[in-house]
């Protein structure tokens, strides 16, 4: 399942809880894919709290709590971590991440926790949703295979890393456009592990934040760009990626196409990726400015100019991804959409 998929799964649940409706959810996906990120922002999205317990660093007794005695009988100290309506608040995410990372003896101590809510004498808050997370066991990360008891208290979703969802993640988060373009113009690095080598630095949606991170730092210093790429993503996708950003001095001047002063589309097909992909970014930046829609006009005309109608139809759709149905209302989208219908129809 794609992850605005998930994202949409994790709110449903979410919204479902005051009804009684919850179920708790594991989500299976490769290292770096972003299971941890998508949580994350349902919580920020709700403004509730996010709990992280990354069991694979738990001995049982840090769930289960220290016992102490009281007068003739034992009882448990609650552990500070797990939710609690006083401090934490009455809604919120529990998750419990790295969960089949857990030793058998910790994960066991979760049963309680996942299925009933409770452990002992403490109860989950009724406003809290339970979402675990782990890597599959093909992606050779540390993990043990799931107890049947346990895997059959959650329902499960496959994580499928998808370029769309990401690229728009990024321009939400301000990832440079020089990433994004290269994305797009190379799709199957967005994310390249191959188990069976296992290598240190590889591509991935974590790791292209990473990229993001070394292009700002280190952007100006063409001697060790490469380097730090390859630190990031691995040699080979590192040598491509410093390529593409070197070859981007020969873009045109997007400030002059957002005015519609210029149609001049480049002949190469990486630049035409990176061209289409900073007219978006300038767009989305644009969100409160009185001039966004003339600006609108200016790229969808432009859109129109490519040589390969398919990559106008990438520009525009991920307009619509970024700014919603208020794109159909631009004057120049109707004349855009007759000159692509036969590439739409056929």
């Amino acid at each position: 399942m794609r992850p605005s998929q998930i994202s949409l799964v994790l709110k449903e649940e979410f919204n479902s809880i005051s009804k009684g409706h919850h179920t708790p959810i594991m989500i299976w996906g490769a290292p770096g894919a972003g299971k941890s990120q998508i949580v994350l922002q349902v919580a920020e999205q709700h403004q509730v709290p996010l709990i992280d317990i990354r069991l694979s660093q738990m001995e049982p007794s840090d769930l289960r709590g220290i016992p102490f005695r009281v007068d003739n009988n034992v009882e448990w100290a609650i552990p500070s971590m797990l939710p609690d309506k006083q401090k934490h608040g009455e809604s919120g995410i529990l998750f419990l991440d790295e969960i089949n990372a857990a030793p058998p003896s910790v994960s066991a101590s979760a049963y309680q926790l996942i299925l009933d809510r409770r452990l002992g004498n403490y109860e989950v808050p009724t406003g809290w949703i339970i979402v675990a997370a782990g890597n599959r066991q093909s992606d050779r990360g540390v993990t043990y295979t799931m107890p049947a008891p346990l895997a059959n208290r959650f329902s499960h979703f496959d994580f499928d890393i998808h370029l769309d969802d990401w690229v728009m993640w990024a321009y939400e988060h301000n990832i440079d456009d020089r990433i994004i373009a290269f994305l797009r113009f190379r799709p199957e690095l967005l994310f390249d592990f191959d188990p069976e080598h296992n290598p240190i630095a590889f591509p991935s949606p974590r790791s292209w934040e990473f990229a993001h991170r070394a292009l700002q730092k280190f952007g100006h210093n063409k001697d060790i760009l490469t380097g730090t790429f390859q630190a990031c993503i691995g040699l080979a996708a590192g040598i491509e990626l410093a390529a593409f950003v070197e070859h981007l001095d020969k873009l045109p001047e997007i400030e002059k196409i957002l005015s519609g002063d210029s149609q001049i589309v480049p002949t190469e097909i990486d630049l035409q990726y990176a061209v289409a992909t900073s007219l978006i970014a300038h767009c989305i930046r644009l969100k409160s400015s009185p001039d966004r829609e003339v600006t609108l006009g200016h790229i969808l005309n432009y859109a129109s100019c490519f040589p390969q109608k398919e990559m106008g139809i990438m520009l525009v759709s991920d307009l619509h991804r970024a700014i919603g149905q208020d794109l159909f209302s631009i004057a120049e989208f109707s004349p855009w959409a007759k000159s692509i219908a036969d590439v739409m129809l056929y």
